[in-house]
């Protein structure tokens, strides 16, 4: 699968480690920046990530800042974005399987490159098991999650 990947000056020292992982997992990254230690804004690369999959040009997405909080407030903010803070792979891969989770946040001050790697790894192995004999319940919680986005 494709997956969207971006960071903003804090994030930046971690993204080549998810950049690597997300190759070593058997996905294309699209690196959608930052591309130096440079302060930018967060919200401008956490938009990227989020237009990248709702245009059909990445399945999933992994936006990295500091603390990985101001990066999920944005990526949330687009209709058809579920992001999710994950800083230890049962969140990554129950985040997905149980609530059809389609971005990664990830604190690059609060995590080293080897938990990052794992994460990734746990974060794009996973998928959802709404639709399988027996799991309807996380069909109906996400169907719930998608109308209260339609009605706000």
């Amino acid at each position: 699968m494709k997956v969207a990947v971006a960071c903003d000056h804090a994030g930046f020292p971690l993204k080549q480690i998810v950049l690597e992982a997300v190759c070593a997992a058997g996905h294309e990254p699209l690196d959608f920046g930052t591309h130096s230690a440079e302060a930018v804004d967060y919200p401008d690369y956490a938009e990227k990530v989020g237009r990248a999959i709702l245009a059909g040009e990445a399945e999933r997405g992994i936006m990295l800042c500091g603390s990985a909080v101001g990066a999920n407030i944005a990526a949330n903010k687009l209709k058809g974005i579920y992001a999710g803070i994950c800083h230890d792979t049962y969140s990554a891969h129950q985040g997905v399987e149980h609530d059809d989770m389609n971005v990664l946040c990830l604190g690059a001050r609060i995590i080293g490159p080897e938990p990052a790697r794992e994460i990734v790894q746990a974060f794009l192995g996973a998928r959802f098991v709404g639709n399988d004999p027996g799991q309807e319940r996380h069909q109906r919680r996400v169907g719930k999650v998608r109308k209260l986005e339609q009605e706000s």
